[in-house]
């Protein structure tokens, strides 16, 4: 009997697990975050992004967890739940917006395909230089979180109120 690689019994290793085997990557990889958030990026709109890259490489933890801050930094919902369709969710979002999300979806998916020149352009017309830089770094220690959490199947960690 085969298992499908859909199945799922529990995470392969828990969140408090990786703590404690791997606390120095943890330390490193929140080091990166708080890098980004000292450079001046906006909160909100790199929790949106983390959301992006999150739905895109289907990792629950990480969707889950930057739902939650993005919550309580005030996204609002509707910013949050048309983020898996920003193109076609018209002035929902920013030019701005628009353009770091195009850039999140380029830098998670560049195995499948390479990055065009036009969205960096795209990038440019809304963004400075360092904030280019502080966006890339996010978006990719967001896909590190993510090969992390989603192939370790750490257990989403859903609010209270809402379990």
């Amino acid at each position: 009997m085969s298992t499908s690689s859909q199945d799922s019994h529990g995470p392969r290793i828990d969140w408090a697990g990786f703590e404690t085997h791997a606390p120095e990557v943890i330390k490193a990889l929140r080091a990166l975050g708080q890098a980004v958030d000292e450079g001046g990026l906006d909160k909100s709109l790199t929790e949106l992004l983390k959301v992006r890259a999150s739905q895109l490489n289907g990792c629950a933890f990480c969707l889950q967890f930057h739902l939650n801050l993005a919550r309580k930094l005030g996204v609002p919902a509707p910013k949050l739940d048309l983020a898996a369709t920003w193109r076609e969710a018209g002035s929902v979002y920013t030019a701005r917006e628009r353009a770091a999300l195009q850039w999140t979806e380029a830098l998670t998916l560049m195995a499948d395909r390479p990055i065009a020149d036009a969205a960096y352009g795209e990038l440019q017309a809304q963004f400075s230089e360092k904030e280019i830089a502080l966006l890339t770094t996010s978006i990719g220690a967001i896909n590190a979180w993510n090969r992390i959490a989603g192939s370790l199947q750490f257990t989403p960690p859903i609010p209270k109120a809402v379990a």
